[in-house]
């Protein structure tokens, strides 16, 4: 993968007891001295997403854009996929089925 592009694989459930943390973390991303052209943030292991970690996956998406960066979405489950349908989200975010995809296209 290209030094260009981060990658964050976040776990288990993304909600309100977690998206404070993953909003840290990306923070944290986004004000590196040489934040990466892309953040790809990888779902496949997210059991369980709300809206609180859909907002979290907002915030994240704005950090990045305001360091002059991309982020895309891959490996999101059925849940998730359908959470991003439900609320348009499939039109803001750009979603792969998983990192390979993504790659294809740098």
């Amino acid at each position: 993968m290209s030094n260009q592009v981060k990658v964050i694989k976040p776990s288990g459930r993304l909600d309100v007891t977690t998206a404070a943390e993953f909003r840290r973390q990306v923070s944290d991303i986004a004000a590196a001295p040489t934040p990466p052209k892309y953040l790809l943030v990888d779902l496949q292991n997210i059991t369980f997403m709300d809206s609180s970690g859909l907002g979290a996956l907002v915030s994240a998406l704005k950090s990045i854009r305001n360091s002059n960066g991309d982020m895309v979405i891959c490996g999101a489950n059925d849940q998730v996929q359908m959470l991003f349908e439900l609320t348009s989200m499939t039109k803001i975010f750009k979603i792969y089925e998983n990192p390979e995809d993504f790659n294809a296209t740098l």
